[in-house]
């Protein structure tokens, strides 16, 4: 029945002539082109990441452990995106382990630091609006015997500082706090968090191993792990405009990890597997780019944001902003809209040419409401009204303007049928 309702919505919003010519588009510019916004789901490879990556596909194939030319050159091309890799984090080439994306990453971290830490506690930090990559892993450590602690946030999404040294006791031994959310953008103060756990830990007399999940805050904020003060920190390559199936875990020097990955010698001993050259050497070059050009997507992206939250608060009641305003990432809007529900919003908007999500895309098949929203103490139909729009450098004025008459018009006609419901 919702998708039902959603076709005819989208009939009625784009098969109108008048309505397209009014915003200066025609149905061939609706049917073939996709207005994209959600950029924290993944993001398109860059043609120049491509390029650097095809020639490991065909030409320098060689397995890069191997000890005769064709396989030195990819381990030639492995270092120096090792490298590349280095100079945007601030680290060292030997604390850079290539993963197959962020969730590996994340499960590495927590499972790798708490199984090498287990003889000093078995007490792990996390907060409750991590990524599901942070939050299963930390589950399956419960099943292992371990004592995890959820942090709460406000309803902003933050989390009090005060409350992570609180919960710091004499067994813990991991903390893991996302530098960016996926869903709301709020941006977590983790080199705090990261000062309060290394003078815990010297109280203690033993190891305390930071994490955080940065693979949302890539191409928007630093990631130089030196001021960070973390000692580990997860990227994945298709948030910045890398290939899929590849990203990295930095591992500070000295930072105790037992290797969940096991088979192979590869990555110094930290994650065995033949590692993915032309993926790795793509992720290497997007993120310097990205680096580059941090500035001016945050720029670009931040006065489309605005744009969008100005203009759907002036024109739509009962809507809600979810997160920060400030100390957000400035490719985030995500928004509550009183009397709808996601999923028939989101059907409307695909069919009027908009890619959009109502948060993770990892969880986009579940119809449960966002434990992200419901830990910032959104009621589950608050919750479940979410849209979240999420914006690149490829994003123009034009497209926001469409999008938000869009969405505009979507969301008062689903009242209409809602309201027309509650008559019968």
């Amino acid at each position: 029945f919702k998708q039902k309702t959603a076709y005819e919505i989208s009939l009625g919003l784009v098969g109108s002539e008048m309505c397209i010519r009014d915003r200066g588009y025609t149905m061939s510019d609706i049917l073939q082109h996709t207005i994209y916004m959600d950029y924290a789901a993944t993001t398109p490879v860059d043609p120049v990441v491509l390029e650097a990556m095809s020639n490991f596909f065909v030409a320098d194939y060689g397995n890069p452990s191997s000890m005769y030319s064709l396989g030195q050159e990819g381990r030639k091309a492995l270092d120096e995106a090792r490298e590349r890799i280095a100079k945007v984090l601030n680290s060292r080439t030997g604390e850079i382990v290539f993963t197959s994306g962020g969730t590996e990453s994340d499960n590495s971290a927590l499972l790798g630091s708490a199984l090498a830490l287990r003889e000093h506690g078995q007490h792990i930090i996390t907060s409750s609006v991590e990524h599901h990559a942070v939050l299963h892993a930390a589950s399956l450590l419960e099943e292992l015997g371990f004592e995890v602690t959820y942090l709460p946030v406000d309803n902003n999404g933050f989390i009090n500082v005060n409350t992570v040294a609180e919960s710091i006791t004499n067994n813990t031994t991991v903390v893991s706090v996302m530098l960016a959310n996926n869903e709301v953008g709020t941006i977590q103060p983790v080199a705090e968090i990261a000062e309060i756990v290394k003078s815990k830990a010297q109280r203690i007399g033993h190891p305390i191993v930071m994490h955080t999940d940065a693979v949302q805050a890539a191409g928007f904020l630093d990631l130089n792990v030196q001021q960070l003060g973390v000692d580990m920190l997860s990227l994945s390559a298709h948030k910045f405009h890398g290939p899929k199936g590849v990203g990295l875990l930095f591992i500070k020097r000295g930072t105790p990890f037992r290797p969940i990955h096991v088979g192979g010698s590869q990555e110094r001993d930290r994650r065995a597997g033949t590692e993915n050259v032309a993926g790795i050497v793509g992720m290497s070059v997007a993120l310097e780019l990205s680096n580059i050009q941090r500035n001016e997507l945050t720029s670009h992206t931040l006065a489309l944001r605005n744009k969008i939250i100005t203009s759907l608060f002036e024109r739509l009641d009962g809507i809600k902003l979810n997160g920060p305003l400030d100390f957000r990432l400035p490719n985030n809007v995500n928004v509550s809209i009183e009397g709808i529900e996601a999923e028939p919003l989101l059907l409307g908007l695909d069919l009027a040419g908009i890619a959009a999500s109502s948060g993770s895309a990892c969880t986009a098949a579940s119809l449960e409401p966002s434990h992200v929203l419901l830990a910032m103490g959104l009621p589950e139909s608050v919750a479940s009204s979410s849209l979240r729009l999420s914006l690149g450098q490829e994003n123009t004025t034009e497209e926001i303007d469409y999008t938000v008459n869009v969405i505009v018009e979507l969301v008062n006609r689903l009242r209409l049928i809602n309201n027309a419901r509650k008559v019968r």
